[in-house]
């Protein structure tokens, strides 16, 4: 069965190792966020780095996830002193599961506050595809699919929330997928752009 591969990529307006009290606030936030995606129903799992690498992002052991990678036009820093990026990369059941984690509850507050911590970039800060049941999705593809989005806007090969479409690539939309009906917490399919 297809599982959905989700990656979010984010520009900071401070580097991870800034210690100003909205990075600080940043990493609380995002702790918490973890935790409740973690326990939430189609979530499957994340990337994470091995135990001897947490704090750093380039030069971690990230195991069947890959090697880490960026896209092309992130221009800021790749130490541990200087990066100023957030990315994640995760795998669902469905698009349905994952569309309610993201926008309800503790992540969706942190949407709300997205612009006192990011950049305004211009670019998709997001971007879903299906693989294949048993397979891992790594960071340089994950990549490969954002860019190809910003390019080429939603298609089978990269898509949003917003234009979403089924393992076969037909179109579908979110409140197609899943057995869920909208709740007040998913603010009836306001979606982003």
């Amino acid at each position: 069965m297809p599982r959905l591969a989700l990656y979010t990529f984010g520009v900071l307006k401070a580097p991870l190792a800034d210690p100003s009290p909205l990075t600080h606030e940043f990493y609380e936030v995002g702790a918490a966020v973890y935790e409740q995606i973690g326990r939430h129903p189609g979530y499957l799992a994340h990337a994470e780095a091995s135990e001897g690498d947490r704090g750093t992002l380039f030069d971690a052991d990230w195991g069947a996830w890959g090697e880490f990678a960026v896209p092309a036009w992130y221009d800021k820093g790749r130490t541990a002193e200087t990066t100023a990026l957030a990315a994640t990369l995760s795998l669902w059941t469905d698009v349905r599961p994952a569309f309610d984690a993201v926008y309800t509850r503790t992540h969706r507050e942190s949407l709300n506050r997205r612009h006192d911590w990011f950049e305004k970039t211009g670019r998709p800060a997001y971007v879903s595809w299906w693989v294949t049941d048993g397979v891992t999705p790594v960071w340089r593809d994950a990549v490969a699919r954002l860019e190809h989005l910003h390019r080429h806007g939603s298609a089978p090969h990269a898509f949003t929330f917003r234009h979403p479409f089924a393992p076969d690539g037909t179109p579908t939309s979110i409140k197609d997928t899943g057995d869920r009906q909208p709740t007040s917490e998913t603010r009836e399919w306001r979606l982003p752009a």
